[in-house]
């Protein structure tokens, strides 16, 4: 009776990264725990943070974090892709549970809390989008969930149907890039709600 040559499937079994090298399940997970401490450390500051700092946070030593993310630069630009995609991400869900308006402030919100990510590793970010080291925001992600709210608004009637969304894009990023200094939380949210407030029909018009 012959054998088959191939090995029984584990659940443990290395996974391919990125650039097809295998990664197994506990090297998977250091990496996530990385970036999940990563994120709530540069959330949390108003500086740089220091690695060791990210690397206790996360439950593992500093040469783990080294061995993932050799460089500052490469741990901040997966923070930054990891957050950017959760937002992008959020787009469908929100507009499964809610009207468009409502929907929109959520996620306006919630993008308000992403670009609060980014202040403890500012410096970084700004180099690295210099250098090409950290591919820069897609401002094309952001406009595309802003017409995907606007146009489930329009046909709800809950939105403006005469609303280009890069500018609605152009005046959030704005308003976000003069409040990212360090202004109240209520401030934040006033302003985002004036925004999702213009985007709402007079009243009298809706369908």
């Amino acid at each position: 009776m012959s054998r088959s040559n191939t090995p029984p499937t584990r659940d443990d079994a290395p996974a391919p990264d990125a650039a097809g090298r295998p990664v197994r399940r506990d090297a998977r997970r250091n990496r996530e725990n990385l970036i999940a401490a990563a994120r709530d450390a540069f959330a949390a500051a108003d500086g740089p943070v220091a690695l060791e700092a990210i690397a206790r946070r996360a439950g593992v030593g500093i040469g783990t974090l080294y061995r993932h993310f050799p460089t500052r630069e490469e741990l901040v630009a997966a923070v930054y892709a990891s957050e950017l995609d959760d937002v992008a991400a959020s787009v469908p869900v929100l507009l499964d549970r809610h009207p468009a308006d409502v929907a929109l402030r959520a996620w306006i919100g919630r993008y308000a809390t992403f670009a609060a990510t980014k202040r403890g590793m500012q410096d970084t970010l700004r180099a690295g989008f210099a250098s090409g080291a950290i591919a820069p925001p897609s401002r094309e992600r952001v406009t595309a969930g802003i017409a995907a709210f606007l146009e489930r608004g329009a046909a709800e009637g809950t939105l403006r149907a005469d609303v280009d969304p890069d500018d609605v894009a152009t005046l959030l990023v704005g308003v976000l890039f003069a409040i990212m200094a360090g202004d109240a939380q209520g401030r934040t949210d006033r302003l985002l709600d004036l925004i999702t407030d213009a985007l709402r029909p007079p009243a009298g018009t809706e369908s």
